[in-house]
């Protein structure tokens, strides 16, 4: 198959990338680099095409995109602090940007499957959350991520098929500071000795999903028979920042404590991912739990490969 990976340089696009070369699939990688970096595809960068481009330049995707199966649509700006101070240019790359793919996939007939994200339900009114609660974003960027589900909405009844996938917590090699940020930035004062500092009380719990594992739900999903829907990708399990700071602590055998800073702006307190539907239409379900992860990240100190 052709697949064309849009962000295929960032975290969670280069790992999508990866495993579609390791499948043999004919892949075109578009990314500005504004986020990603190069060398997250330096081991494949010989069985893929390398596009350093804007999902804002329509010419440059209508052209790596004329007779593609399928596109995964992983590039977006997505740092929830950031978006307040840049509202204007999130709704440019993540909601416009969309839209270029979206009315392609109408003209040239292929498949989208792209990262929608847990942010646009706010503060849930019950845990876990289903895909047919409430919608409340709180910031900027989930205001964003909405957006793009409307416009998923509105191609899907001229035809186009869409899959949304609403990642809750990603974590894992490579990952960067915008996707369970808390995590890379406990580990990185961990490896320096210093306790992982919390932002607000430490009583917010996130439900943390795998990258490999949201890679499967990606591939699965472009495979399936689906035209349209929109899916949880998470573990259906929780763990409070407090007790995330305390168990790094712990497999570090420092002797210290984590401190406390104020709480963010935009932060969510609390998010569980009910997978019932996912597991059901899909097929897809989490393999790699984040303790068993963190206790060979942390005790065996391969702090490079976060």
């Amino acid at each position: 198959m052709k697949y064309v990976v849009t962000g295929g340089a960032g975290f969670i696009g280069s790992h999508i990338t990866k495993m579609l070369v390791k499948q043999n699939h004919n892949v075109t990688v578009i990314d500005n680099l504004y986020t990603g970096k190069e060398k997250n595809l330096e081991s494949i960068k010989d069985g893929i095409v390398f596009v350093k481009g804007s999902i804002l330049d329509n010419e440059l995707l209508e052209d790596i995109t004329e007779d593609v199966d399928g596109v995964f649509h992983q590039a977006a700006l997505a740092s929830v602090q950031d978006s307040f101070v840049k509202p204007d240019e999130y709704n440019d790359v993540n909601v416009n940007g969309t839209e270029n793919i979206l009315r392609l996939a109408k003209k040239n007939n292929f498949k989208i499957v792209y990262a929608s994200s847990s942010s646009i339900y706010g503060n849930p009114k019950r845990i876990p959350i289903k895909e047919s609660d409430d919608k409340n974003p709180i910031n900027p960027y989930a205001e964003t991520k909405l957006k793009k589900e409307e416009l998923a909405v509105k191609y899907s009844k001229m035809g186009v098929k869409v899959i949304g996938l609403r990642y809750f917590n990603v974590f894992g090699e490579g990952q960067s500071k915008e996707y369970a940020g808390v995590l890379k930035l406990f580990l990185e004062r961990i490896r320096n000795e210093l306790p992982p500092k919390i932002n607000g009380d430490g009583t917010q719990f996130r439900d943390f999903v795998y990258v490999e594992d949201v890679v499967e739900a990606n591939i699965m999903s472009m495979e399936s028979k689906i035209d349209h829907e929109f899916f949880n990708v998470g573990t259906n399990t929780s763990i409070t920042i407090l007790d995330l700071a305390k168990s790094i602590i712990k497999f570090s055998g420092l002797n210290i404590e984590p401190i406390f800073g104020p709480e963010l702006q935009g932060d969510v307190k609390e998010t569980i991912a009910d997978i019932n539907l996912i597991k059901e239409k899909i097929g897809w379900e989490p393999k790699v739990m984040l303790e068993e992860w963190l206790k060979e990240i942390v005790s065996l100190k391969k702090f490079n490969e976060v």
